[in-house]
């Protein structure tokens, strides 16, 4: 697995908000020296996930003809990082977004080829989540935000950053007093070595989460 950190754009709008904020997690990601791929997804999907038992061709790889198959096993697959860019829509990923998830079942599932391949290749990312939304209220992001933690914990990556812009128009999260356009820059600046603390019960853990802070411990 290289360093390299895929950014994957499930808005249809070239220069929306959430492209806006994507764009501004390259940013981030090319100033601290960090190796960087971009893409639309709708370049890539044009079907949704289908009957994988009719689907299937006679060598046990999926038969739908567009271009998610090089995506995700050049792309995706290889990725230390993976930061997903979302409008809101309906309280929800964008189909486009939903339909990279879905489609990634295809490849995993135990009937098809080198299926255990694929979810060690899953395993251990470091995730990110950036929103965007017309909405201040705080729970319209919850629902994506809670499919993504559930979606780390099921490959056991770390999903280590939210970002949530606000915005209608065309780039308007650029004047969100929230500054989202700047936490998005240093999520990508920060994607492969930001802390991440996860705990369960049997979890090994020190008395400190940030080094260097030991005298404060327990404070």
């Amino acid at each position: 697995m290289s360093d390299k950190l895929l950014v994957l754009i499930g808005s249809p709008r070239r220069q929306g908000n959430s492209a806006t904020l994507a764009e501004a997690v390259r940013r981030g990601a090319e100033a601290a020296g960090t190796d960087v791929a971009l893409r639309f997804l709708d370049d890539h999907l044009t079907s949704f996930l289908r009957d994988c038992r009719t689907c299937r061709g006679p060598d046990g790889e999926c038969t739908i003809n567009d271009g998610y198959r090089a995506l995700f096993f050049q792309e995706f697959l290889p990725a230390r990082a993976v930061v997903f860019c979302s409008p809101i829509y309906w309280y929800g990923m964008s189909a486009q977004t939903k339909a990279f998830f879905d489609r990634c079942f295809c490849h995993y599932a135990a009937s098809s080829p080198d299926s255990q391949g694929v979810l060690r290749a899953m395993a251990g990312k470091r995730l990110g989540l950036v929103l965007a939304s017309e909405e201040t209220y705080p729970g319209a992001t919850l629902g994506i935000v809670h499919q993504m933690q559930e979606f780390s914990r099921y490959t056991h990556s770390d999903f280590v950053g939210v970002v949530h812009g606000v915005g209608n128009s065309r780039c308007e999260v650029r004047h969100d007093p929230a500054d989202c356009v700047g936490q998005a820059e240093r999520l990508g600046a920060e994607i492969l070595d930001r802390r991440y603390s996860d705990y369960r019960l049997d979890t090994k853990r020190a008395s400190v989460v940030w080094p260097g802070d030991a005298g404060h411990a327990g404070q």
